[in-house]
Protein backbone atom coordinates (compact mmCIF):
# COMPACT_ATOMS: atom_id res chain seq x y z
CA UNK A 1 0.00 0.00 0.00
CA UNK A 2 1.30 3.48 -0.92
CA UNK A 3 2.57 5.51 2.03
CA UNK A 4 3.60 9.10 1.36
CA UNK A 5 6.35 9.26 3.98
CA UNK A 6 7.89 5.94 2.91
CA UNK A 7 7.73 6.99 -0.77
CA UNK A 8 9.55 10.24 0.03
CA UNK A 9 12.21 8.44 2.09
CA UNK A 10 12.69 5.91 -0.71
CA UNK A 11 13.01 8.75 -3.24
CA UNK A 12 15.62 10.46 -1.03
CA UNK A 13 17.69 7.29 -1.15
CA UNK A 14 17.09 6.67 -4.87
CA UNK A 15 17.76 10.18 -6.21
CA UNK A 16 21.50 9.71 -5.75
CA UNK A 17 21.34 6.49 -7.75
CA UNK A 18 19.73 8.25 -10.73
CA UNK A 19 16.50 8.39 -12.65
CA UNK A 20 16.24 4.65 -13.21
CA UNK A 21 16.00 4.03 -9.47
CA UNK A 22 13.40 6.77 -9.04
CA UNK A 23 11.45 5.41 -12.03
CA UNK A 24 11.26 1.97 -10.39
CA UNK A 25 9.81 3.55 -7.23
CA UNK A 26 7.31 5.51 -9.30
CA UNK A 27 6.21 2.44 -11.27
CA UNK A 28 5.55 0.64 -7.99
CA UNK A 29 3.63 3.62 -6.58
CA UNK A 30 1.31 4.25 -9.55
CA UNK A 31 0.59 0.52 -9.88
CA UNK A 32 -1.62 1.11 -6.82
CA UNK A 33 -3.70 4.21 -7.70
CA UNK A 34 -6.32 3.49 -5.06
CA UNK A 35 -3.54 3.34 -2.46
CA UNK A 36 -2.32 6.80 -3.49
CA UNK A 37 -5.87 8.18 -3.26
CA UNK A 38 -6.34 6.53 0.15
CA UNK A 39 -3.14 8.18 1.40
CA UNK A 40 -3.37 11.62 -0.28
CA UNK A 41 -7.16 11.96 -0.50
CA UNK A 42 -9.50 12.04 -3.45
CA UNK A 43 -8.42 14.91 -5.74
CA UNK A 44 -11.14 17.56 -5.80
CA UNK A 45 -9.30 20.70 -6.88
CA UNK A 46 -6.67 21.48 -9.54
CA UNK A 47 -3.35 22.59 -8.16
CA UNK A 48 0.31 22.06 -7.35
CA UNK A 49 0.60 20.25 -4.01
CA UNK A 50 4.17 19.88 -2.68
CA UNK A 51 4.79 16.75 -0.63
CA UNK A 52 8.54 17.29 -0.13
CA UNK A 53 10.97 20.08 -1.06
CA UNK A 54 14.74 20.04 -0.62
CA UNK A 55 17.80 21.11 -2.59
CA UNK A 56 18.21 17.68 -4.16
CA UNK A 57 14.62 16.40 -4.33
CA UNK A 58 11.09 17.71 -4.80
CA UNK A 59 7.98 15.53 -4.75
CA UNK A 60 4.73 17.10 -5.95
CA UNK A 61 1.16 15.89 -6.34
CA UNK A 62 -0.13 17.65 -9.47
CA UNK A 63 -3.88 17.74 -10.10
CA UNK A 64 -4.80 18.97 -13.59
CA UNK A 65 -8.24 20.47 -14.26
CA UNK A 66 -10.21 19.10 -17.19
CA UNK A 67 -8.99 20.29 -20.58
CA UNK A 68 -6.26 22.51 -19.13
CA UNK A 69 -2.88 23.09 -20.75
CA UNK A 70 0.31 24.37 -19.14
CA UNK A 71 2.63 26.35 -21.43
CA UNK A 72 5.96 24.90 -22.63
CA UNK A 73 8.62 24.99 -19.92
CA UNK A 74 11.84 23.33 -18.87
CA UNK A 75 13.01 22.10 -15.47
CA UNK A 76 16.83 22.11 -15.75
CA UNK A 77 16.71 18.98 -13.62
CA UNK A 78 15.61 15.41 -14.22
CA UNK A 79 12.00 14.44 -13.55
CA UNK A 80 9.94 11.28 -13.21
CA UNK A 81 6.17 11.58 -13.68
CA UNK A 82 3.64 8.91 -12.73
CA UNK A 83 -0.08 9.10 -13.50
CA UNK A 84 -2.51 7.65 -10.98
CA UNK A 85 -5.82 9.02 -12.36
CA UNK A 86 -6.97 10.49 -15.67
CA UNK A 87 -4.72 11.26 -18.67
CA UNK A 88 -1.74 13.50 -19.24
CA UNK A 89 -0.52 14.49 -22.69
CA UNK A 90 3.04 15.77 -22.97
CA UNK A 91 4.13 17.68 -26.06
CA UNK A 92 7.92 17.80 -26.30
CA UNK A 93 9.73 20.78 -27.82
CA UNK A 94 13.24 21.52 -29.09
CA UNK A 95 15.03 24.81 -29.43
CA UNK A 96 15.39 26.22 -32.94
CA UNK A 97 17.79 28.69 -34.43
CA UNK A 98 16.26 32.09 -35.07
CA UNK A 99 18.32 32.71 -38.21
CA UNK A 100 19.23 36.29 -37.37
CA UNK A 101 22.65 35.61 -35.88
CA UNK A 102 23.19 31.95 -36.65
CA UNK A 103 22.93 31.13 -32.94
CA UNK A 104 20.27 29.42 -30.94
CA UNK A 105 17.27 31.72 -30.83
CA UNK A 106 14.51 31.94 -28.29
CA UNK A 107 12.08 29.86 -30.36
CA UNK A 108 11.04 26.25 -30.07
CA UNK A 109 9.28 23.73 -32.30
CA UNK A 110 7.33 20.57 -31.57
CA UNK A 111 9.51 17.45 -31.47
CA UNK A 112 7.23 14.64 -30.24
CA UNK A 113 4.45 13.69 -27.88
CA UNK A 114 3.45 11.10 -25.30
CA UNK A 115 0.05 10.35 -23.82
CA UNK A 116 -0.08 8.64 -20.43
CA UNK A 117 -2.79 7.06 -18.33
CA UNK A 118 -2.98 5.50 -14.87
CA UNK A 119 0.01 3.33 -14.03
CA UNK A 120 2.23 4.87 -16.71
CA UNK A 121 5.49 6.71 -16.03
CA UNK A 122 7.55 9.21 -18.03
CA UNK A 123 11.22 9.94 -17.42
CA UNK A 124 12.35 13.43 -18.47
CA UNK A 125 16.01 14.39 -18.82
CA UNK A 126 17.24 17.67 -17.38
CA UNK A 127 17.16 19.48 -20.76
CA UNK A 128 13.65 18.44 -21.82
CA UNK A 129 11.16 21.17 -22.75
CA UNK A 130 7.52 20.10 -22.55
CA UNK A 131 3.99 21.37 -22.27
CA UNK A 132 1.32 19.40 -20.43
CA UNK A 133 -2.38 18.97 -21.19
CA UNK A 134 -5.22 17.13 -19.53
CA UNK A 135 -7.28 16.12 -22.60
CA UNK A 136 -10.27 14.71 -20.71
CA UNK A 137 -13.25 16.21 -18.88
CA UNK A 138 -12.26 15.05 -15.40
CA UNK A 139 -9.36 15.75 -13.06
CA UNK A 140 -6.02 14.11 -13.81
CA UNK A 141 -3.64 13.33 -10.95
CA UNK A 142 0.09 12.65 -11.11
CA UNK A 143 3.05 12.30 -8.80
CA UNK A 144 6.13 14.21 -9.99
CA UNK A 145 9.61 13.64 -8.59
CA UNK A 146 12.36 16.14 -9.46
CA UNK A 147 16.10 15.75 -8.90
CA UNK A 148 16.42 19.19 -7.37
CA UNK A 149 14.44 22.05 -5.84
CA UNK A 150 11.54 22.60 -8.27
CA UNK A 151 10.43 25.81 -6.56
CA UNK A 152 13.87 27.37 -6.06
CA UNK A 153 16.05 25.90 -8.82
CA UNK A 154 19.78 26.61 -8.72
CA UNK A 155 19.76 27.27 -12.47
CA UNK A 156 17.22 29.69 -13.98
CA UNK A 157 14.36 27.97 -15.79
CA UNK A 158 12.36 29.10 -18.81
CA UNK A 159 8.80 29.06 -20.06
CA UNK A 160 7.51 29.83 -23.54
CA UNK A 161 4.49 31.84 -24.55
CA UNK A 162 1.80 29.49 -25.94
CA UNK A 163 1.16 31.50 -29.08
CA UNK A 164 4.45 33.10 -30.09
CA UNK A 165 6.66 30.40 -28.51
CA UNK A 166 9.02 33.09 -27.23
CA UNK A 167 11.25 32.21 -24.28
CA UNK A 168 10.66 34.01 -20.99
CA UNK A 169 11.97 33.54 -17.44
CA UNK A 170 10.04 30.84 -15.57
CA UNK A 171 7.41 32.27 -13.24
CA UNK A 172 5.85 29.98 -10.59
CA UNK A 173 3.19 32.61 -9.88
CA UNK A 174 2.09 32.41 -13.51
CA UNK A 175 2.01 28.61 -13.26
CA UNK A 176 -0.20 28.81 -10.17
CA UNK A 177 -2.43 31.32 -11.97
CA UNK A 178 -2.94 28.86 -14.85
CA UNK A 179 -4.05 26.22 -12.32
CA UNK A 180 -6.40 28.72 -10.57
CA UNK A 181 -7.97 29.78 -13.87
CA UNK A 182 -8.41 26.16 -14.92
CA UNK A 183 -10.02 25.40 -11.55
CA UNK A 184 -12.47 28.29 -12.04
CA UNK A 185 -13.43 26.93 -15.48
CA UNK A 186 -13.79 23.44 -14.01
CA UNK A 187 -16.08 24.67 -11.22
CA UNK A 188 -18.16 26.64 -13.73
CA UNK A 189 -18.55 23.44 -15.74
CA UNK A 190 -19.62 21.55 -12.59
CA UNK A 191 -22.22 24.23 -11.87
CA UNK A 192 -23.52 23.93 -15.43
CA UNK A 193 -23.58 20.11 -15.19
CA UNK A 194 -20.85 19.70 -17.84
CA UNK A 195 -18.14 17.96 -15.76
CA UNK A 196 -19.00 14.64 -14.18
Amino acid sequence: MFQKDRFIEDCKAAVGEGQKAVRELMLEAVADPSGIVAELGEPTKAGVYPLHQAADLTVINFVWAPCMTLFPHNHNMCAVIGIYAGREDNLFWRRIKDGSDGGTGPGIEAAGAESMGPGEVATLGRDIIHSVSNPITKLTSALHVYGGDFFDPPEPRSQWDHEALVEQPWDMDKTRAVFRQAEIRYNAGLSAGLNA
